[in-house]
């Protein structure tokens, strides 16, 4: 979908990236599709302080993310669906919106559990997908869709081995996902959260620790 404009599909870029399958194989052959990101302290992008991001496909050609803890601001779920004239409105349920990454901001993604998909659907693991439909979004408001989800404008992205080098110099740190972490929480207790399921205390992690 895209902001104030036509629905979209998810990118070629990200369909190329999620190519090499769910959470198991990614862990097995040293990607990471599925797992969370969490900056280091020593992270040179201003873009990325203290982010959480989910990795939803990583191969060889590189990798993609959703952005779980910047908000968007002066936009609600409500304005996006008048934008887009997607109906009921008001909408029967809601979801949460996010600032998803510096690239293509006004491009939309939802991030969901798997109890809902669609054709163009991406799965990132057995139990979470991607999608960029409307579709999705007609079926939240409708009181139906995924039982989890949160919509993002746009996503961060690397090109091939980018990821891999930002890691090795300890920018990163991965942890597995889980819904609570996806999904729930306020969006500036994410990263504290996530670092506290690897048992680390941020006040004593330097930006020169090693990686996970």
């Amino acid at each position: 979908m895209a902001r104030r404009a036509r629905e979209n599909e998810l990118p070629e870029s990200f369909r190329t990236a999620g190519a090499g399958g769910g959470h198991s194989r990614g862990l097995q052959s040293g990607y990471l599709s599925g797992q969370l990101l969490i900056a280091m302290p020593g992270m040179q992008d201003p873009r990325f302080t203290r982010s959480v991001i989910c990795l939803c496909a990583h191969s060889a050609d590189g990798a993609m993310g959703i952005v779980l803890n910047k908000p968007l601001d002066n936009l609600s779920f409500e304005d996006l669906l008048k934008q887009l004239d997607v109906q009921p409105l008001p909408p029967q349920r809601e979801i949460r919106l996010l600032a998803g990454g510096p690239v293509e901001g006004g491009r939309g993604f939802v991030l969901h559990t798997t109890d809902w998909s669609s054709e163009g659907s991406l799965s990132v693991t057995g139990d979470l997908a991607l999608t960029a439909s409307v579709d999705i979004l007609k079926a939240i408001a409708g009181g139906g869709g995924p039982r989890h989800g949160l919509l993002a404008l746009g996503y961060a992205g690397w090109g091939p081995g980018q990821l891999e080098e930002e890691i090795q110099r300890n920018s990163w740190l991965n942890v597995p996902a889980d819904e609570a972490l996806l999904f729930e929480g306020a969006l500036n207790e994410k990263w504290r959260m996530a670092l506290a399921k690897l048992h680390i205390d941020p006040l004593l992690l330097s930006g020169s620790a090693g990686h996970a």
